[in-house]
């Protein structure tokens, strides 16, 4: 898909998880897409396959939230098959506390499906809110 596409996909794909709707993201993660979050914490990683991105990194969040998760997207950039977005998550943790951390996410496209994901975030307010990623998983 050429740059303007890639663009525009991931635009429409954000402005369904700014209403906490995930399922357009799901539906063009491909079944082989990596995710890395990246930097030093506990969370710092990267999650092999569709499977262990919803359920490793995203099922576990959702584990330690309530309620609805929106990620409000306020600048796209795009170049080749990347497309990078700036947003802020909305999320509640479980204990009450509020959980707005700021992301620069990256994504590499082909065909029309996230095959590469890169994620850069707060991770001290991350360990702060969250607590550190299990060991275990």
């Amino acid at each position: 898909m050429p740059t303007a596409e890639n663009k525009a996909l991931m635009q429409r794909i954000f402005a369904r998880l700014a209403e906490g709707d995930g399922s357009l993201f799901v539906a063009h993660l491909h079944e082989t897409a990596t995710m890395t979050v990246t930097g030093q914490s506990s969370w710092s990683q990267t999650f092999h396959g569709k499977e262990a991105i919803l359920r490793d990194l995203y099922g576990h969040v959702r584990g330690l939230t309530t309620g609805t998760s929106r990620t409000i997207p306020s600048r796209f950039l795009a170049d080749e098959d990347w497309v990078v977005v700036e947003a802020r998550g909305q999320m509640t943790a479980s204990d009450g506390t509020p959980y707005e951390n700021d992301y620069c996410l990256m994504y590499r496209l082909e065909d029309g499906m996230i095959v590469e994901a890169k994620e850069y975030q707060d991770s001290a307010l991350c360990d702060r809110v969250l607590g550190p990623y299990p060991a275990s998983q």
